[in-house]
């Protein structure tokens, strides 16, 4: 089953990137108010939390560095309701994909029959230890296939992303941490670079870095140890084996099925770049 939730994550990721590279999304939250991309951000995907404080939404989204969440929380929702980031987030992302997959495969039953089997499996696993997947599973159901294609994908993203934060805590890996192993293993270099952490205060980036090699995972150069890559296919495998269980709710054959169906789906969005 870890094998299955590694492909079911190749599969279904292009169709959650449109949320964060596509224009819809971004232009259906600057409606609403919000001032920048970030604040969009943090409003709409912490939104099913409840309006929480900002040190719940740091810990929940963990690979944010110190004070991140606190420059957008709580201030994004002081005028914009929750609620209403939320369905500007679900209305620019499905118009998203509909602009990339174009009405002959966004209407086609194949695509219906993707989003009645992703959902069965986006609804079906435990929630127990899973703060942001348990947010998500308290909104209703996107009656449209496109929008529950796209919210059902995004269960299962943020199902995945809980598993991660737990298999990186257990490695006793930090957020900033993770994402300079992240940027090695997509070969950045130097990985303070990285689109995630190169806007952080140098000195910061510098402890981390130091940090890292006094653990051994990486050299002076600022490359991967042996122990160093390791250590980050040990946590990707077991962000495979705690992924899997909400396929469990799906046979053999309808794994198959929903493989199929998906494919030809996937395939345009990655041709388009998910924007």
């Amino acid at each position: 089953m870890a094998h299955t939730a590694r492909r079911m994550f190749e599969l279904l990721e292009p169709i959650c990137l449109v949320t964060y590279l596509a224009d819809e999304c971004n232009e259906e939250l600057a409606a609403l108010g919000h001032r920048t991309y970030w604040d969009g951000y943090f409003a709409s995907r912490a939104a099913p939390l409840g309006r929480v404080p900002a040190q719940v939404v740091h810990a929940a989204f963990y690979s944010f560095a110190d004070g991140e969440a606190a420059r957008h929380i709580p201030s994004a929702w002081e005028k914009i309701p929750p609620e209403a980031s939320v369905a500007a987030r679900e209305r620019g992302s499905t118009a998203s994909l509909r602009r990339i997959l174009g009405d002959e495969l966004a209407d086609s039953p194949g695509l219906v029959r993707a989003a009645d089997l992703t959902t069965k499996a986006a609804t079906s696993a435990p929630t127990e230890g899973r703060v942001m997947y348990a947010g998500l599973r308290t909104l209703p159901v996107p009656s449209d296939p496109v929008a529950r294609l796209w919210h059902s994908a995004n269960m299962l993203r943020e199902h995945r992303g809980d598993g991660h934060v737990a298999a990186l805590v257990g490695a006793r890996i930090g957020g900033t941490e993770a994402h300079v192993l992240s940027a090695l293993a997509q070969g950045i270099h130097p990985p303070e670079s990285f689109g995630r952490i190169h806007h952080l205060p140098k000195k910061r980036l510098a402890a981390v870095m130091d940090g890292l090699r006094g653990r051994g995972l990486v050299d002076a150069d600022g490359r991967f140890t042996d122990a160093g890559r390791e250590t980050t296919q040990r946590i990707e495998a077991l962000t495979d084996e705690l992924a899997a269980a909400p396929y469990d709710a799906l046979s053999s054959a309808k794994l198959d099925e929903l493989v199929a169906e998906l494919e030809p789906v996937t395939a345009t969005l990655v041709a388009a770049g998910s924007q």
